[in-house]
């Protein structure tokens, strides 16, 4: 379950290493280029909203080896997109089949002891954060030294054998939910209007993952700019995010342990910290290392820690509860990586910090002021 949340979400960030290529390949500005990574987001928020919830109420493996299909052609129209119309369009579809994640954290949560509940998480979690991480890494080598679209086929290579290794050795997990699809898309209303927690623990997560966006979107562009490098020195940084993205697993353990609201005050700190680190770290590797690493520690830790409180409300709708939760969050990513975008052309670094101390700052004030509704025990 945690190398297939892993490898399956890596599709979603092959690209952003990939961006000054594939500009160069089609001719287009950085600015046209940075929708690519956006309208993949976009595209994953839509598959989560409309194929998530359906795991209520169907078989989840037999759910997922459709994906896969889908994921598959998705991967193979990017490697062949004749032009980048094509290529946005492919993006979409990439992020709109590229759900599996959202289907095996669920499942984990559902199996798992409720003590343990966040230490399940947080395993599976990692492996869907060093996936995240590390396919940059990847991706900024085979682009250097292959060519981008030979990610992408690659790529397809490793979802045809996690097909295979789904149908071979992943149990079935019969659906709980008696209703109908158009019931089940109008119980998602009846959740945000009904559950506090799951409203404050999405907004969160959408502006952390804000400023994650928008600062991965935009060090390729400044790499370039400051220190003439390409995509592989990109690509390596998900390195640095990696050493984060453990941490923030193991955080999944103090979740169960420790204050949830106390975790999370720190967790917010420290993704404020991060970019003030960048703000000071333009020309500087080491500082932008270090900066990665505590914002990639600190936004993901978040995330667990936000989904060790949401898994917690109602066993019955956890697949309903997680959509909620990851379309607003990848639709906060999108928003980020919408306003990198827009940014870079007139403020170039110091835009984009500004964009991360500003939403961070932003999210810690709401995280202050309803301190009481977090800590509630329902």
């Amino acid at each position: 379950m945690t190398l297939t949340t892993g490898l399956v979400v890596a599709n979603l960030y092959y690209n952003q290493p990939l961006l000054n290529d594939m500009a160069e390949t089609f001719h287009v500005s950085n600015g046209k280029v940075g929708q690519v990574s956006m309208l993949t987001q976009i595209g994953y928020a839509v598959g989560i909203l409309f194929v998530i919830p359906m795991a209520d109420m169907v078989k989840r493996k037999r759910l997922m080896l459709i994906e896969f299909a889908f994921i598959v052609l998705a991967l193979l129209l990017t490697a062949l997109a004749p032009n980048i119309h094509i290529l946005l369009l492919s993006g979409f579809l990439l992020g709109a089949a590229s759900i599996m994640g959202m289907l095996l954290v669920p499942m984990a949560a559902h199996l798992a002891d409720p003590a343990e509940r966040g230490k399940k998480i947080g395993f599976i979690m990692s492996g869907l954060l060093i996936g995240i991480l590390l396919s940059r890494t990847l991706s900024g080598f085979v682009g250097a030294h292959f060519g981008w679209r030979s990610m992408y086929f690659i790529a397809a290579g490793i979802m045809i054998i996690l097909w295979l290794l789904i149908y071979l050795l992943l149990p079935e997990v019969e659906p709980d939910y008696k209703g109908n699809y158009r019931q089940l898309m109008r119980s998602l209303v009846d959740l945000v209007k009904n559950e506090p927690k799951l409203r404050l623990a999405a907004l969160r997560g959408a502006l952390c993952f804000a400023c994650f966006s928008a600062f991965w979107t935009s060090l390729v562009f400044m790499l370039k700019q400051n220190f003439n490098e390409g995509s592989d020195v990109a690509g390596a940084f998900g390195l640095a995010g990696a050493f984060g993205a453990i941490a923030a697993g193991l955080m999944g353990r103090l979740s169960d342990k420790m204050d949830a609201y106390k975790l999370s005050t720190i967790t917010l700190a420290l993704v404020l910290v991060s970019f003030i680190i960048f703000w000071f770290s333009a020309y500087s590797i080491v500082g932008l290392i270090i900066g990665v690493i505590i914002m990639d520690m600190g936004v993901q830790a978040t995330h667990i820690s936000n989904q060790a409180i949401i898994f917690s409300l109602d066993p019955a709708a956890r697949n309903r509860i997680n959509t909620v939760y990851m379309v607003t969050y990848f639709t906060g990513g999108a928003t980020g990586t919408y306003l990198a975008t827009l940014v870079w052309g007139a403020y170039n670094w110091p835009g984009i910090c500004a964009i991360g101390i500003i939403l961070s700052g932003i999210t810690i004030v709401i995280h202050l002021i309803t301190r009481k509704t977090m800590q509630r025990t329902v």
